[in-house]
């Protein structure tokens, strides 16, 4: 059967009791436990939900304890759930277990939910997918990163304002584990009263400040301005979860964006195509990456960096980017500052020579 989306197990989950079985794969592990915490919202009773819960890692089971959760009574409710995580090992080994799980899905016990959990970076089990309802938890598009923030801020009783959202992003990307600790901090420093979280907060808790950013950086870099990139590096590297190789990972990233848009620029076409065609590539080919923001926004941006390169300056700036990031990884001693500074001054060189 077709997999659904989180969207589609919400929408489901509305209209009608959950499942029997349900199967959740992909890479996005946030993501899975909403969709668990959804399943389980739905189907348990909240007053008897530590009596009819029980959470267990497949590794851990053999078929006598499995057969004694799936099929014990729920007690003072309708059902109780059971949650199996790393169900990818069972497909690893053939196992009495894993036989013993898809004679189950053929006659699942109507009064316990079943969740079964696969982790990241795994393919789904095609036998567990042909009977449970599958659910791929995927890393989210940029432009829906911003929704989601906003939703797992309301979770929170935390109400933080547009710019706030916007820093928050641009300080730790797309990645929702770490997007969803720092709105931990920050409602808690909003304290009980859960006054609004500003762009102030964000800066002093989460430790960037506006116009200090690695999206600062990275615009200043593209922009050719190397007097008001170079400056940049020093606090963006002191900043949580940011390394040399992180910077120029995204640099090459954005780099390689805007050969595209230069690319449809010497097609002989005007900004208002390039943009529209860069867009419609993004669109089509749906690259994912926690350092991009909206598709649209990054398209704009291309097309505008795309007439201060051209495609010779951007394949040597590619080049240049590609030899950092060997001699971040390689280096023994590594000089993050030095390597990233040499390699933005470096754009800014080709620029003046070009001149």
């Amino acid at each position: 059967m077709a997999a659904l989306t989180l969207d589609a197990l919400l929408r489901g989950l509305k209209k009608s009791s959950p499942g029997p079985v349900y199967f959740l794969y992909g890479d996005e592990d946030v993501l899975k436990n909403e969709a668990i915490r959804a399943i389980l919202d739905a189907g348990l009773d909240p007053a008897a939900r530590d009596f009819n819960l029980d959470t267990r890692f497949a590794a851990d089971l053999d078929v006598e304890t499995f057969h004694s959760l799936v099929h014990t009574l729920p007690l003072l409710a309708e059902r109780r759930a059971v949650v199996i995580r790393g169900v990818e090992l069972l497909g690893k080994r053939k196992s009495k277990l894993r036989d013993e799980l898809l004679r189950y899905l053929h006659a699942p016990n109507p009064s316990t939910v079943l969740i079964l959990v696969s982790s990241a970076g795994e393919e789904p089990d095609a036998d567990l997918l042909k009977q449970a309802a599958g659910v791929v938890l995927e890393p989210l598009p940029p432009e829906r990163v911003v929704r989601w923030v906003g939703h797992h801020a309301a979770g929170l009783k935390l109400e933080i304002d547009a710019e706030a959202v916007d820093d928050l992003i641009d300080a730790v990307g797309g990645d929702l584990g770490m997007l969803a600790r720092e709105l931990d901090k920050l409602a808690a420093a909003a304290g009980p009263e859960a006054r609004p979280v500003t762009a102030a907060d964000v800066a002093m808790l989460v430790g960037v400040r506006r116009g200090q950013t690695l999206q600062d950086l990275v615009t200043a870099a593209l922009d050719r301005r190397a007097a008001d990139a170079v400056p940049l590096i020093g606090p963006v590297l002191g900043q949580v979860g940011v390394t040399g190789v992180r910077i120029v990972t995204v640099l090459g990233l954005h780099l390689i964006g805007t050969a595209v848009a230069r690319a449809e620029r010497d097609r002989g076409k005007g900004d208002t195509q390039v943009e529209s065609a860069t867009f419609q590539l993004l669109l089509s080919v749906r690259p994912y990456s926690k350092e991009l923001r909206g598709y649209k926004e990054e398209a704009r941006r291309w097309t505008r960096w795309s007439g201060l390169w051209s495609a010779a300056e951007l394949a040597a700036a590619l080049r240049a980017t590609l030899a950092a990031d060997v001699a971040l990884k390689t280096t023994t001693v590594t000089d993050d500052r030095g390597i990233v500074t040499q390699l933005v001054l470096g754009f800014a060189a080709v620029q003046r020579e070009a001149a």
